[in-house]
Parts: C-alpha cells; structure tokens; sequence
C-alpha cells in the first residue's frame, strides 16, 4: 500500500504560525516589491500637509465667518487626532508618499503641543490659588464647597453664582475662608485679608468680573475674577462669541491699567490661550498650565473635558505648579496653581 503526503504551500504570505519576525520581513518585501507606493495615496498626503498648514497658520484662519478662526483655535490640540486616522489610512493604501507626508503634521503638533505632555510642576510657592465654574444649575452646593475646602487653596474665584446659592456657599466656605466679597455673579474667598473690593466693568450690562486686593504675608496681590460671555455654535452663525470678544477687550484694558506690580486673574474666559480674540487679555499675562502644568489641564465639559476654557494667568509672579481639581456638580473642572510671590 502506498502513502501520499502533500504539503500545503502558504498563500499570499507567511503561515498563520510564522513568528512575528517573519511576518514582519513578509510585509517589508511586499513594500520593497510594490512599484506603486509612491504613485498611491496621494490625496492621503495633501491631507496631511494641510492639517500641517492649519496648525502652523491658524491664525491667518479669517474670523469674518462664524469666527471660523477661534472655533478651530478653541479645540487646535484634537487636530493632532488626523495624524493616527491618516497613518491608519496610509497603511492599508501602503502608500509610503503619504506616510513621508505625515512626519509634517506630527512634527509641527508635537512642536506646538508635545510640551504639554511633559510634567512641568515644581515645588515651592507662597500662595496658592483656585478658580471654579460652580454652575447656576449645580444641586450640589455644600459637595461643591467641601471639594474646594479640602483642596487647600489660599483664594478661590467662584463664577456663575445664582443669587439664591450665595448664602450656601458663604456657610460652607466661612468656616475655612475668613474674607470674601461676591460682586453680582462672581465671588472670592481668602484666607487672607482682602480690601478695596469692587466690580470691573466688562461691558455687559451687569456684573461677572470684579478685582480685590488680597494681603499675603509675602505682600497685596491684585486678584480679577472674570466670567466672560458664553459662546455658542450654531449652524446658521457659526461661532458666535462677538460679545465674548468685546468683554475680553474691557478686562485687558482694566489689567493693563492695573497699580499693582502683581496680578493674578481668575475665571472662566470661555476661550483658550490659543484664541486670538482673548489677546486683549493673553499677551500681558502667563497661563500657569502653560508655564508649570502636568497635561494639558482641560477643564470643560467636566463629564469628557476637551478644552481648557478655564484660566488661571498672572502677572509679576512665577507660576510653580498648576492641575485640575476633581470634579464636584459643575459642568467644569475647578483648577488650581501655586504660585512665588
């Protein structure tokens, strides 16, 4: 009797039991073997030149329409996400153009904001400091009030305060904070002594901002507490945010015309540090995320936080450290810094 023995021969590559080895140098000599990687995935590569260009020239976007141009700087670090989408894209075209291509936008995004991954925080600092959205909506006063007591922080700015909340947060914040002063909708608690307290005129028709001396050990600090108008993005305006836009303008020239050597401001300025319509404000102040963070710091919405609309920025100090607080029943992030005096 005779025996026959036949040998499977593999198809299209290695076997399903090669090492991975193996099917890596497979897949490396269908590249080498593939005339057409150069001709494929062209339009993969434009792609990634212009999210490139988008992130390089962001400001040259117009805001003439829908302030298309703040909307895009609003949320800049996610355009950093195109760069794993193009990838995958380019390796299932196995185009080696578009993956040359990709090493652009990778560069410039880690160039803009690789920085912020890395830890920046020291140590030391005389003061530290807070700032909190509590939102006019939040059914939870006295949790609110107790995370920001156990953070420990020296100041903090309470925004969105409705009226009816302001006794629950003066009972459960007097114990811990001796002086405070709430002006229209924004508060501020010290441990501190605090004098000269009183609205800034943001141009809005009523109170969100205000400015308070604090007297540290170290020396008076002057402190602004702003909340700045709500954008919104609709369909048929785009980013709407013109209000915002002329606040900002007021409180920038409020702080430029400030005595006081140092200033911090504390707020919800319904922007980032990138948005160049907050100029007014940015370009005579430092972000302590930006100077001494860990991460990026974003701050709303608490429940999938995507941008830092939150600030805490100074003036005549040195930022030491900066974080966010865990999440009380505001729709934002509170977030805190230490600061050198």
């Amino acid at each position: 009797m005779t025996q026959e023995y036949t040998a499977e021969s593999p198809v299209d590559g290695a076997d399903d039991n090669d090492p991975p080895t193996s099917r890596v140098r497979s897949f490396g000599e269908r590249w080498r073997g593939d005339r057409g990687i150069w001709r494929r995935g062209i339009v993969l590569a434009v792609l990634a030149v212009l999210t490139a260009l988008l992130m390089i020239l962001h400001a040259q976007v117009p805001n003439r329409v829908g302030n298309l141009g703040s909307l895009m700087e609003t949320f800049l670090p996610w355009l950093g996400l195109l760069v794993p989408v193009i990838l995958a894209a380019a390796l299932v075209r196995r185009s080696a153009t578009a993956l040359i291509a990709l090493l652009l936008p990778l560069v410039v995004w880690i160039n803009l904001f690789g920085g912020l991954l890395l830890g920046k925080s020291g140590t030391g600092g005389d003061l530290t400091v807070a700032t909190h959205n509590v939102n006019a909506e939040n059914a939870d006063v006295e949790g609110t009030a107790r995370g920001i007591v156990e953070s420990g922080v020296d100041v903090v700015a309470l925004e969105e305060l409705k009226v009816s909340a302001v006794p629950a947060y003066e009972k459960a914040l007097g114990g811990t904070y001796r002086y405070h002063s709430v002006q229209g909708t924004v508060g501020l608690w010290s441990k501190y002594p605090m004098t000269g307290s009183r609205p800034v005129d943001i141009r809005m028709g009523w109170t969100r901002a205000m400015r308070s001396t604090v007297t540290t050990p170290r020396g008076d600090v002057a402190v602004y507490v702003a909340h700045l108008p709500s954008v919104r993005v609709k369909l048929h305006a785009g980013f709407t945010a013109n209000q915002r836009d002329d606040s900002a303008d007021a409180l920038g020239e409020a702080i430029a015309d400030e005595p006081l050597r140092r200033v911090v401001l504390l707020g919800d300025l319904n922007g980032t540090m990138n948005d160049r319509s907050l100029n007014a404000v940015t370009s005579q102040m430092r972000s302590t995320q930006g100077a001494a963070g860990d991460g990026y710091g974003f701050s709303w919405p608490a429940a999938f936080p995507m941008a830092r609309i939150d600030q805490i920025m100074v003036r005549g100090v040195e930022p030491m450290s900066s974080w966010t607080l865990p999440r009380t029943g505001s729709d934002h992030l509170p977030i805190a810094a230490r600061i050198e005096l």
